[in-house]
């Protein structure tokens, strides 16, 4: 007997629309959750993309200087979150900073020296995939500094960022805040993918093991570093999908750019995804 909920290759090649696709499943009672909720993230992350293209071209014009920070555990999101952010703009005015460990030299100047020379110039952007607070988390936690060195950063950031703000520079500093065993199930998929074995590394094993150092250095960073001119501004991402969708939302609502109000989609964040810092939030990470 022939199964007329089967998607026969000639309906496929009626398909114009996304939303002919998703009708034609319903009426075939074929499972489509799926497939309309990936449609729906594509639209809108095409829709946020078009917005981002319309900030940079004001950032360009009126000469702005944007630095967006993100932070987060080992494979919280960090690097997709910034490739979707960057896909569509012009590489001519937008940087990706994702430096090395620091050379010898570099180990023996002021610990925001080689940060400085990568900051934005006049109508740029400019996103870190980690930053100075590699030395609020990590380098305490693998012993990658001194309890002297910990110290002195921890004191002088405030200063630094306030240094920055007050010289018209912007910054948005995220915490990308992903539970341990999400943490695990993606350990374990880029272990299992040939494609993103190499992002896997005995730094991340660690990442379990040392989890509970990692959540007294963060939470001792956030009562440091978290301030009305720089504040940390905390995204849930365990759904790694939705979690890009709000940052972008986020940075979008920070400026008055020229096109804003014809944007087909809405720029305000969702609350429960991406909130400011506070001591008595409960957080997932």
């Amino acid at each position: 007997m022939e199964n007329n909920s089967l998607l026969t290759l000639s309906e496929i090649e009626d398909i114009s629309t996304k939303a002919a696709l998703i009708a034609l499943m319903k009426e075939k009672e074929r499972p489509f959750q799926k497939v309309e909720k990936t449609l729906i993230y594509e639209k809108e992350l095409r829709d946020l993309q078009i917005e981002l293209v319309k900030l940079q071209h004001w950032v360009a014009k009126e000469k702005k200087r944007i630095a967006v920070i993100f932070e987060g555990r080992d494979a919280a999101g960090k690097g997709g979150n910034i490739r979707r952010f960057m896909e569509h703009l012009n590489p001519r005015s937008t940087r990706l900073v994702a430096l090395n460990k620091p050379t010898n030299v570099e180990k023996g100047q002021w610990y925001f020296q080689r940060y400085i020379k990568e900051l934005p110039n006049p109508g740029e952007i400019v996103f870190f995939d980690r930053s100075w607070y590699n030395r609020a988390v990590v380098e305490p936690v693998m012993g990658f500094c001194n309890e002297n060195q910990y110290r002195d950063f921890l004191v002088q950031v405030p200063e630094f960022e306030h240094m920055l703000y007050e010289d018209g520079l912007i910054i948005i500093k995220f915490w990308l805040s992903i539970s341990k065993d999400e943490q695990l199930r993606r350990f374990e998929s880029r272990k299992q993918t040939p494609l993103k074995r190499w992002k896997f590394s005995p730094v991340d094993q660690k990442g379990q093991q040392l989890w509970d150092r990692y959540t007294f250095y963060k939470e001792e960073m956030f009562s440091k570093t978290h301030t009305t001119y720089s504040p940390w501004m905390i995204v849930k991402t365990n759904n790694k999908k939705i979690a890009r969708l709000e940052c972008m939302r986020h940075v979008l609502s920070q400026f008055d750019y020229k096109g804003k109000k014809s944007a087909a989609t809405t720029l305000l964040p969702d609350p429960n995804i991406v909130m400011r810092y506070f001591r008595s939030a409960h957080q997932i990470d």
